[in-house]
């Protein structure tokens, strides 16, 4: 199979590695039995994977994009075809390894297998061009010649070797060994690097791994298209994709115009040959289960208390805050406040799910430390657990009680108006990208949705905006499957766009809303942009309402 493609002005032939998907050996590992069923429906609905402990392994809440991407080890946007359920339908699996598994074992022949037998997933791989990134020379490169005698990377400003200094705040991020590391974040939200001794191949492989980056540049290496010799020194800032008042401190900067202004370099969008995965056949249900499975993988009961909490009132004049867990069933709580921690107990999406919060829940700050019992389920499925033992933690310490009641609330709803939209190929994938959008300031979003119904728009929707904190009905009347894509801003939501590219990557060459500025609010770009409205509507939900609280907690 040959195919071409465009490169400049320049045609380049392109011979497509293609090959069937390998038929497994007899003595492929598996699985001794598994469980495979379709999720429950869940508020926030991303995979959550567990390491393996104790024979046991798990996937929950996992599209079929996501069971061939763990599978196979590769990317989201490197799985093409397929029907058009593939991003849609989540499945949980729960599987018991082979006796004498070590915690360390390659799982991923064994869901692969589990997906041939299972679901008779049928694929193949090849090699096929797809947007990205050349990192290439602007008019003047900006860069001072390493004496190569230091060590060679790029290091955030404020982190762990990097030169510290006055900012906005502090950003904190949890790393793989759980250990929690504070870089500076100066006016505008900008991060610094300070990169010595690289080379410009170092540069542009790492870009996409360097905070910011992933949303912009999407989950593809970047290519070294630069002619540059030799190992380089530099300093490079841009503005982290926050929204909210404190990008108001500053001016704002791209990635791409800090590389352009201050390196004299530039991102160059292509189309690279890319290793793909390729979907040929696949069952949406999975055969049923064993009748041994309940007795083999017993139901995994969570905990719903702390085996003990550390709780006391943050330090005066503290900025930010953290809330994360850590490996060993650990969770920490640093300069939150009592509000936030009441929402987390009772899994709220939005302040208005929970009334009668005293003001002052606001404004008090607290540090919690707190440790789970001991066992698999506290280890594996800690943030499924967290809400409970949250809400037994406060009732305990704070003397929390409450009630739940049916109230008015305002809510939104979808309609018609003058629909500016486009009707989908049905066999296309079923899915919704919300990631920066290519052009505008910092903070400008762009959600591109791909052979949705109203319904999953509608959906969608929710916490886009503010206001936006009930679920939006659509009301539009509008059948079948759309295309569409809005450009907004998210003026007055604090948001953090997730690492590591996946949903949130911005893919190039996407098409351009009517109205590309990102200046307008939710509610202004899906009337103009889409020809559609949201209309706030009173509606009959579901409220948790506070009967006490005390403000003081009690002692540890």
């Amino acid at each position: 199979m040959l195919q071409t493609i465009l490169r400049g002005s320049c045609l380049i032939a392109l011979s497509a590695l293609s090959w069937s998907q390998p038929q497994p050996a007899p003595d492929t590992p598996a699985f001794e039995i598994a469980d495979v069923h379709v999720s429950a429906k869940i508020r926030n609905s991303f995979v959550r994977t567990s390491p393996v402990r104790e024979g046991r392994y798990e996937v929950r809440n996992a599209t079929m994009v996501d069971l061939i991407r763990i599978a196979y080890g590769t990317d989201t946007d490197k799985i093409l075809g397929g029907p058009n359920w593939l991003e849609l339908d989540r499945y949980d699996v729960t599987a018991k390894l082979p006796e004498g598994s070590g915690a360390t074992v390659d799982t991923k022949p064994m869901l692969q297998k589990l997906l041939e037998d299972r679901f008779q997933l049928k694929l193949h791989k090849e090699t096929k061009p797809l947007p990205g990134f050349a990192l290439v020379v602007g008019k003047k490169p900006l860069l001072k010649e390493a004496a190569g005698e230091e060590a060679a990377g790029c290091t955030p400003e404020g982190s762990s070797g990097g030169r510290g200094g006055p900012g906005v705040t502090m950003l904190s991020m949890m790393s793989s060994d759980g250990k929690a590391t504070t870089m500076t974040l100066g006016p505008g939200m900008t991060i610094h690097y300070i990169c010595h001794n690289m080379t410009m191949d170092a540069f542009a492989s790492g870009l996409r791994s360097m905070m910011g980056a992933p949303q912009v540049i999407g989950p593809n290496p970047v290519l070294n298209e630069t002619g540059l010799k030799g190992a380089w020194n530099f300093d490079v800032r841009w503005s982290m994709n926050f929204i909210g008042p404190m990008m108001e401190s500053g001016d704002r900067i791209s990635i791409s115009d800090a590389i352009e202004k201050q390196l004299g370099l530039k991102l160059d969008p292509r189309q690279i040959p890319t290793p793909v995965v390729v979907v040929d056949s696949v069952n949406r249900k999975p055969t049923d289960n064993s009748p041994e499975v309940a007795k083999a993988l017993p139901t995994t009961v969570l905990p719903t208390e702390f085996e003990v909490a550390d709780v006391k009132p943050s330090a005066p004049g503290g900025r930010g805050g953290r809330y994360m867990t850590q490996p060993g069933g650990r969770l920490v709580a640093a300069n939150m406040s009592l509000s936030f921690l009441i929402n987390r107990a009772f899994d709220a999406n939005n302040s208005d799910e929970v009334a009668g919060m005293p003001d002052w829940a606001n404004s008090e700050r607290f540090d919690v430390t707190a440790k789970a019992p001991a066992g698999d389920a506290s280890a594996s499925r800690l943030d499924d657990a967290l809400p409970a033992m949250m809400l037994a933690l406060l009732k305990d310490r704070f003397k929390l009680t409450y009630h739940k009641e049916d109230r008015q609330v305002s809510a939104y709803t979808l309609v018609a108006a003058k629909p500016k939209l486009h009707k989908a190929d049905p066999n296309s994938r079923t899915n919704c990208k919300n990631g920066q959008a290519p052009s505008g300031s910092p903070g400008t979003r762009m959600l591109t949705c791909q052979n949705v119904t109203m319904a999953e728009f509608a959906e969608r929707l929710q916490n886009m905006g503010p206001g936006l904190n009930w679920p939006v009905i659509d009301a539009t009347g509008l059948e079948g499957g759309w295309d569409l894509n809005v450009i907004f801003n998210q003026g007055g939501q604090m948001m953090f766009a997730a690492r590591g590219g996946g949903e949130m990557a911005q893919p190039v060459g996407a098409p351009a809303a009517s109205d590309p500025s990102g200046m307008q609010t939710i509610f202004e770009a899906v009337e103009k942009q889409l020809g559609l409205k949201l209309e706030s509507r009173k509606r009959t939900a579901a409220v948790v309402v506070i009967d006490h609280i005390e403000q003081k907690p009690t002692e540890n």
